[in-house]
C-alpha cells in the first residue's frame, strides 16, 4: 500500500501538550505512527513544538530526526522504566524537609539568604536530562535537513509573555503578538526545565533576564508556535478525553479537598487552552473557504487554511491514576494522601505527577491502542509511504 506524497514544500508540524506523567500517552502514539513506517525512516514531523513534560518529549524526537525508530525506541525506554525519583525527590528528607523549608519560608515573609521557591525539588529531572539527552545534536538534525524546527514554550513571570524558545533553519524570523512571542535559541536543559517548571510544585528557572515557569500557564495559543515556525498541518497529541457529554451536577456536602482544587488548576494550565485554539483554527479555516483567493491575495491577508489532526485518549486518565496510586514510594504516596490526591476526586492532580513505571506503561498502551485504528488517516496527513 501506498499513498500520494505531498508537496516537498508542505511541512507538518507536531504539537506536544504538556500535562506532567500523562505525557506518556504521546510516547504511545508515537509508537504506534512509528510502526506505520519503514524502519530507519526520518522524522516524519519537521517542525515539533513542545511544552512542559511535552518539551522533553519534543527536543528527544529532534535530537533522533534522522531515525524516527530509534528516537521512539529511546523515549520509550526512558518512560516505561520511569521512577518518580528521576522526576523529583521522594526521600523523606527530601519531600518532607523541602515542604517545611517552603512553608518557613512563606511565614518569613522572604526573609532569609535561601528560601524555598517550591514544594518539591525536581533537581532529579535536571541530571536525568543532562545525562540523556546531547541537546548540542539537535544543530545537526538540523544541519542534515531531518528537522526544520524545535520550538519550547515557557511563561516569563515579569513579562507575563508566553515565549517560545525555538532552534531551526536560518529562515524562520522571531516572531511578537499580544502576550507571546517567538526568539532563537540554542535549545538547552534549562529550556526543558523552565518549561516543565509547574508553579509551586517546582522552581522558577532564571533565562536570560527573568524567571519563566511552565509553558502551559495562560497558553492562548498552543497551535500558534508551529504556525510560525512554518507547518501548514499540525498533528496534536492531547492528554485528555474529549468531552462527549456534560458533566452530571451532583450534591455535595463535603468541602472540596486540597488535590481537589489543585487538579482544577492544572486542568486550567494544561488542558483547557488547547480546545479553545483548536476551536478558533476551525472557525477561521470555514472562515477562509468563503473567501475567494484572489481577495485574499488582492488585500494582502496574511490567512491560510491549516488542516489539522487531534489524537487523544478514549479514556478518562484519571481512573487509570486511581489503579496505580499504590505503586508510589510510601513516603510520596503519605504526601498525597494528606492532600486528598489518592481519593477518587483528587485523582486528577495525581495524574500529573504519578511518574511510576506501571502508570506510564499503561498511558503508552493506551495511546498506542487509540492511534493503530487510525492508521490510514495519519499516514494521509502526513503525506506517508505505509510500510509494505
Amino acid at each position: 500500500m501506498s499513498l500520494i506524497q505531498r508537496p516537498s514544500s508542505s511541512r507538518v508540524g507536531l504539537i506536544l501538550t504538556g500535562g506532567g506523567a500523562r505525557a506518556a500517552y504521546q510516547v504511545g502514539v508515537l509508537q504506534a505512527i512509528s510502526t506505520m513506517l519503514p524502519e530507519g525512516t526520518r522524522n516524519p514531523f519537521p517542525i515539533i513544538c513542545g511544552t512542559s513534560a511535552g518539551a522533553v518529549n519534543a527536543a528527544s524526537l529532534a535530537l533522533s530526526a534522522r531515525n524516527f525508530h530509534e528516537g521512539i525506541r529511546q523515549l520509550s525506554a526512558v518512560w516505561e522504566n520511569s521512577h518518580v525519583s528521576q522526576a523529583y525527590r521522594s526521600d523523606p528528607i527530601g519531600v518532607f524537609g523541602n515542604v517545611a523549608h517552603w512553608l518557613a519560608s512563606l511565614l518569613l515573609g522572604g526573609l532569609g539568604k535561601r528560601n524555598a521557591v517550591s514544594m518539591l525539588d525536581n533537581s532529579p529531572l535536571a541530571q536525568l536530562l543532562e545525562r540523556s539527552l546531547p541537546l548540542h545534536g539537535i544543530q545537526r538534525s538540523i544541519e542534515t535537513g531531518a528537522l526544520y524546527a524545535l520550538g519550547i514554550t515557557a511563561w516569563g513571570y515579569t513579562s507575563g509573555q508566553s515565549v517560545t524558545f525555538f532552534q531551526g533553519s536560518d529562515r524562520i524570523a522571531p516572531w511578537k503578538r499580544e502576550r507571546r512571542i517567538g526568539i532563537t535559541a540554542r535549545i538547552g536543559i534549562e529550556h526543558l526545565m523552565a518549561s516543565s517548571a509547574i508553579p509551586i510544585l517546582f522552581p522558577a528557572i532564571r533565562l536570560n533576564r527573568e524567571y519563566f515557569g511552565d509553558g502551559s500557564m495562560r497558553q492562548l495559543a498552543p497551535i500558534s508556535p508551529a504556525l510560525h515556525l512554518g507547518a501548514d498541518r499540525v498533528l496534536v497529541i492531547g492528554v485528555r478525553k474529549t468531552a462527549d457529554t456534560q458533566p452530571e451536577r451532583v450534591k455535595v456536602d463535603s468541602y472540596p479537598t486540597l488535590a481537589q482544587i489543585g487538579g482544577h488548576i492544572m486542568g486550567s494550565i494544561f488542558l483547557d487552552s488547547l480546545d479553545v485554539d483548536l476551536e478558533r483554527l476551525q472557525r477561521i479555516n470555514n472562515t477562509i473557504r468563503m473567501i475567494p483567493e484572489r481577495k485574499l491575495k488582492n488585500n494582502n491577508m496574511p490567512l491560510r487554511h491549516v488542516e489539522s489532526m487531534v489524537i487523544s485518549p478514549s479514556v478518562e486518565i484519571n481512573r487509570i491514576a486511581e489503579q496505580h496510586a499504590h505503586t508510589l514510594p510510601r513516603t510520596i504516596r503519605l504526601f498525597y494522601r494528606a492532600i486528598g490526591a489518592t481519593r477518587r476526586d483528587g485523582s486528577a492532580l495525581l495524574s500529573y505527577v504519578l511518574f511510576e513505571a506501571s502508570f506510564c506503561r499503561a498511558l503508552i498502551k493506551l495511546g498506542y491502542d487509540d492511534t493503530m485504528p487510525l492508521r490510514s488517516q495519519i499516514l494521509q496527513f502526513i503525506g506517508a509511504k505505509a510500510k509494505d
